[in-house]
């Protein structure tokens, strides 16, 4: 075991930690701070480094480091997966956003018949899983990630015999079914946090962080992901709730084993209906420390949540995954039913066996590369996939910033994480979900309203996902070109994160108009407006619960479906390809001119196949390299001297 780190250890030292790395790489991320600052850096002990610049990060930051670097003692392994192609590593997952997605019964609300009755759309595309986002029992606080009753579905979703024809309808078309499972916190109309609210005291006191105390003083200085401190007042009990996200979003204490044998339970309950695994809400925020001692401030001021080292890999993290996996992911019995097999010409076979464990994919903001390698481990048991959120925001910036994503830090990001990554890694390959604006839009940077230059990004955006070497996860609309919405006011919002974040900009004396432009620039309602069915954007017989603005012509599934040459079609043909070719899949992947700027381009090799990848990062005309062997192309071509701006080009390669 490696000696812990102490203010003598040097940066040099530090860096060499999984977490370490990580929160150094985090660091720079979120400052802007070129990567070459911890070569200048490595030698300084921490001690020195503490002294040069505490006038800036104040008192304690240098003692949270240590302390946070000194929590996790393991390291990656580079041991061999049991199997090295388990079915989700083929996989082209999608996200639906349930309440946007299409409504059957003209409420305004999307529901799980809208999406029964596309099937056939997503099936016709290509996918193999389909990830629903929550339609769990809720008062919608947050959307149906506040849930109030995990065995039921949302009155406005439909019912549980709805959402059993959906698992069936997928299983027959040879694509799995995924839900959210949000299970850090739970709405406070659970009703074990009503019981818990009537005594305290009593059985589910504990099954949440209610903590006596002054009504004036928070337990902590923690804050809310969704503004304001992360503690509420709950008069009827004298105490105080935590709540890391809005404040009916009630945060479970998963140190109580109650609380994770009934989330196994839950767990449990789904898969044998037919469940094929979770994505699970802000997993690796579970584990809390004894104490809930108080976040230091400069962590709070630079990451923008004062607390958040202290549970975003906590110290019982990893125990309470291989637990949950173990109890909970494990089958115990026969599910109602499983997909049937999909052949590599797309025909359907005969239905599989149950998978043994059924899929385990953490949502873990925060995690770098090498905690996220460790999560993900062969031998440790914990998840299969995670989430890694640096790609959303190019260096110095948040999604609140109003800019111009530079598409050069996409070949940066990916350069980086797939050389960081050991022979049994896999990567989650995503470029928009419903928390996020279009990655389509941070590219074009306006632009977007030249329909060439949108259809241009949509397949170049597509050509990366659906070629790099990882699990893609596409988000409803991404595959139509989808871009973000014109809004005109904080009144045509309903993301409560939105909401609460402008009453606070305004609160502090920031004015309308400024306060506005941050908003439009990163609400969540970019991704949550109605999917955009017909030309005319019709969702619904009455007002969507949301409401969309593009009407841009040539950008809807209608006109899209008979186009050959529109961004849909083009996801089409990718993902044929994709279940044709194992190269595009399991292959090894060699970069090509890695240091060229706006140029991204890559080989995937699988035995005797081989295929290059060009992608053209810029919006200007880009000389091509040449290549020795014979180059095909066989989507997008042809491969002329110069690449057109955000041309993207799939070929094939003969051997020499």
């Amino acid at each position: 075991m490696a000696e812990p780190i102490t203010r003598r250890s040097t940066v040099r030292e530090v860096y060499a930690t999984p977490m370490g790395r990580d929160v150094i790489d985090k660091v720079l991320l979120q400052t802007g701070v070129p990567g070459r600052t911890v070569a200048a850096l490595a030698p300084i002990r921490l001690s020195t480094l503490d002294r040069l610049t505490h006038r800036v990060t104040g008192p304690g930051f240098i003692d949270a480091v240590i302390e946070l670097v000194n929590s996790e003692t393991g390291r990656p392994s580079d041991d061999p997966a049991p199997d090295p192609a388990p079915w989700w590593r083929q996989a082209v997952f999608y996200q639906v956003y349930p309440r946007s997605f299409a409504d059957s019964d003209g409420d305004g609300i999307g529901d799980l018949r809208g999406v029964i009755d596309h099937l056939d759309y997503l099936a016709d595309l290509g996918v193999d899983c389909l990830w629903l986002s929550p339609i769990f029992d809720s008062p919608n606080e947050d959307m149906g990630y506040d849930v109030r009753n995990y065995r039921m579905v949302m009155k406005e979703m439909g019912t549980l015999e709805d959402l059993d024809e959906l698992i069936s309808g997928c299983h027959e078309r040879g694509m799995r079914i995924i839900l959210d499972l949000v299970v850090n916190h739970t709405s406070d109309e659970h009703p074990a946090f009503k019981e818990a609210v009537r005594d305290p005291d009593g059985a589910y006191g504990d099954y949440y962080y209610l903590l006596p105390g002054d009504p004036e003083h928070p337990p902590n200085n923690w804050t809310s992901f969704f503004s304001g401190p992360a503690w509420r007042w709950i008069p009827e009990a004298s105490r105080w709730a935590l709540h890391l996200f809005a404040e009916g979003q009630i945060d479970l204490r998963w140190d109580n084993p109650q609380v994770r044998r009934e989330v196994a339970n839950i767990v449990g309950w789904w898969l044998d209906r037919g469940i094929d695994g979770f994505r699970l809400d802000v997993i690796n925020y579970i584990s809390k420390p004894e104490g809930l001692p108080d976040g230091n401030e400069f962590v709070g001021t630079l990451m923008g949540f004062v607390g958040v080292e202290h549970y975003f890999y906590g110290p019982r993290l990893g125990e309470f995954l291989r637990e949950l996996r173990r109890d909970g992911f494990t089958r115990r019995s026969a599910p109602a039913s499983t997909p049937r097999a999909r052949l590599t010409d797309g025909r359907l076979g005969e239905p599989l066996a149950p998978d043994p464990v059924a899929l385990m994919v953490g949502e873990t903001p925060g995690v770098g590369i090498q905690l996220g390698r460790m999560l993900t481990a062969a031998g440790r048991g914990e998840l299969d996939l995670t989430f890694n959120f640096d790609v959303l925001d190019t260096p110095g910036r948040t999604r609140w910033d109003s800019y111009v994503y530079d598409a050069d830090y996409l070949k940066r990001y990916f350069h980086r994480y797939l050389n960081a990554l050991g022979q049994s890694d896999w990567l989650a390959v995503f470029f928009d979900n419903h928390d996020n604006p279009r990655m389509l839009s941070k590219l074009a940077g306006s632009t977007e309203s030249d329909p060439a230059i949108r259809s241009a990004i949509g397949k170049l955006l597509a050509t990366i996902q659906l070629t790099m070497r990882g699990t893609p996860f596409l988000y409803q609309g991404q595959e139509l070109g989808a871009v973000n919405q014109p809004f005109t006011g904080i009144d045509d919002l309903r993301d409560v994160e939105s909401i609460n974040r402008y009453a606070e900009l305004l609160a502090a004396g920031v004015g309308p108009r400024a306060a506005w432009r941050e908003i439009l620039a990163g609400t969540r309602d970019h991704a949550r407006v109605p999917m955009r069915w017909t030309p005319e954007g019709r969702f619904s017989e009455a007002t969507p619960w949301l409401v969309g603005h593009d009407k841009s012509p040539g950008f809807s599934a209608e006109e899209q479906l008979t186009d050959p040459h529109s961004v849909l079609a083009w996801h089409r043909d990718l993902i044929a390809l994709r279940r044709e070719h194992p190269a595009l899949t399991l292959g090894d992947l060699e970069c090509v001119h890695p240091k060229r700027r706006g140029y991204l381009a890559y080989l995937r090799s699988f035995g005797e196949e081989q295929f290059l990848i060009e992608c053209n990062l810029t919006p200007r005309p880009q000389h091509r390299p040449r290549f020795r062997p014979t180059v095909t192309p066989i989507l997008g071509g042809p491969r002329r001297p110069t690449m057109a701006p955000w041309e993207s080009t799939v070929s094939r390669l003969a051997r020499d």
